[in-house]
């Protein structure tokens, strides 16, 4: 009797053996005694995960003892040139008999529901396409304002045919990868605004209800969503923290941990937002995002290590990390203390100005060559007399210390506050593991411009003279 038991049991665990890992059939014509290759979409990326030799009846098997992770995956061509789309997800057991020839129209799966599913997608949708561009060429060649009308119609009228047969795949499949894709396409449509009480509408209804929508269908520990191109992922989170992110530190950090928080169960997810992101703000675009990143170092990086980021990878993350900590804006600036024209000590905290324009610049640079005089005359134009004082360190690079000398007095410079940062200087203190002021006001191109407060707190930085002015202006009016 316990013999007759254990067969169906050993039978169910050969049948769950079979089924692991994954083994990918492919026939593609006329490719003969050549390899393929099985890839991924990652955003703009496209990862290679296996090879095969093709046999010369056309015939490769991709086989793995590991299962991949569900997403668009790629059959790549010998030369690598070309390659057409399948879907993977649970069932990874299965054939694809494809033609190079009428692969676009026609491909055939054996054993694999989600690719019957997309293959049948694929043939409505490019029927449908045609109707479209049937109408959008009639509509471009309308003479009447009633023919414009009946194109114009049409192409509504498909549109929500399209809508409706997506919405019916969801709804018969709710966890397919199709119906994750589907997802991904399409945008919340926002129903009319209703009256608040007093009898007004609100104005900003639409963008709420957008917003909130957004993700609906999404979820942030699903990775087979990192697994697309990137119009689909990606440039839909470009385009939420682009449109409807407001562009301040606080309420992008905290989109930021929302979408982090639910891929935290997902390594893969969180590759994927990590690398975006890090990307995205290691290089600010604007003055503020420097909070952003340093907030990604500190909660993500700093304590935490990932297998799939290198050593390299991390020094270059904690660097900016650090080149930015010490100025991040509406903190107070890092002190200066540096020898000046006379060889003494000035400190940058010295001054009680109002306003203090720091500059780093270089004599041996053209572009600060160009700079500093027109800085200097915005400065006796116009900032003197607002209070602005002006503290410049020349930053020794190629050129002496009589080659900033001589500048300064060329161009009549000595009403500002001058100091020398010599390469002896920044050695001192990298020696003795200070960090530099290199560093510390994250120098990477010269000039670098700040504006400081009465109370040495960072207004701006990174600035052009004309944004300077418009900054000091601005603040000097609502003092």
């Amino acid at each position: 009797m316990k013999k007759l038991l254990l067969i169906p049991f050993l039978l169910a665990v050969v049948i769950v053996f079979a089924q692991n890992g994954y083994e990918i059939k492919v026939t593609l014509k006329p490719f003969k005694n050549q390899y393929i290759f099985l890839g991924h979409y990652s955003g703009k990326q496209y990862p290679i995960d296996d090879s095969v030799k093709l046999n010369d009846k056309s015939e490769g098997v991709f086989k793995g003892a590991k299962k991949l992770g569900g997403g668009i995956y790629l059959i790549v061509y010998p030369a690598k040139n070309n390659f057409f789309e399948i879907l993977l997800d649970k069932q990874q057991h299965f054939s694809v008999v494809a033609d190079t020839a009428t692969v676009k129209k026609e491909k055939s799966f054996i054993n694999s529901p989600d690719n019957l599913l997309f293959n049948t997608y694929q043939s409505y949708m490019a029927e449908k396409g045609k109707e479209i561009d049937v109408a959008r060429t009639n509509l471009s060649m309308s003479t009447t304002s009633r023919d414009s009308a009946r194109w114009n119609n049409q192409l509504k009228k498909t549109d929500s045919i399209i809508a409706a047969y997506r919405k019916n795949i969801i709804a018969k499949n709710p966890t397919s990868i199709l119906s994750t894709l589907l997802h991904l396409m399409e945008e919340p449509e926002v129903p009319p605004a209703t009256k608040q009480p007093g009898g007004k509408y609100d104005s900003a209804f639409a963008y709420h209800y957008f917003k909130s929508h957004y993700w609906d269908g999404i979820n942030f520990w699903d990775d087979r969503i990192t697994r697309t191109p990137a119009s689909l992922f990606d440039e839909r989170l470009d385009k939420y923290f682009n449109t409807l992110v407001y562009p301040q530190p606080d309420s992008v950090i905290s989109e930021l941990d929302w979408m982090l928080g639910y891929a935290s169960i997902s390594e893969e997810m969180t590759k994927f937002l990590l690398v975006k992101f890090v990307n995205r703000y290691l290089n600010q675009k604007y003055m503020w995002e420097d909070a952003v990143f340093v907030h990604l170092y500190q909660k993500y990086f700093s304590q935490k290590e990932y297998s799939w980021l290198t050593p390299q990878g991390e020094k270059v993350i904690r660097d900016r990390a650090y080149s930015l900590m010490a100025n991040i804006m509406g903190n107070p600036a890092e002190n200066i203390a540096l020898p000046d024209t006379a060889g003494k000590i000035t400190s940058l905290y010295t001054d009680t100005s109002r306003f203090t324009i720091v500059c780093f610049w270089d004599p041996t640079c053209s572009h600060c060559q160009e700079a500093l005089p027109v800085l200097d005359s915005m400065y006796r134009a116009k900032w003197k007399a607002a209070g602005v004082k002006m503290f410049a360190i020349a930053k020794e690079t190629s050129g002496t210390k009589k080659d900033w000398l001589s500048f300064i007095n060329d161009h009549h410079l000595q009403d500002w506050t001058n100091v020398y940062y010599s390469k002896a200087d920044e050695k001192t203190r990298v020696d003795a593991n200070i960090p530099g002021y290199s560093q510390l006001y994250d120098v990477q191109t010269l000039p670098t411009v700040y504006l400081l407060d009465k109370d040495k707190r960072i207004v701006a930085k990174k600035l052009t003279w004309q944004q300077t002015d418009d900054i000091l202006q601005l603040k000097l009016k609502n003092q």
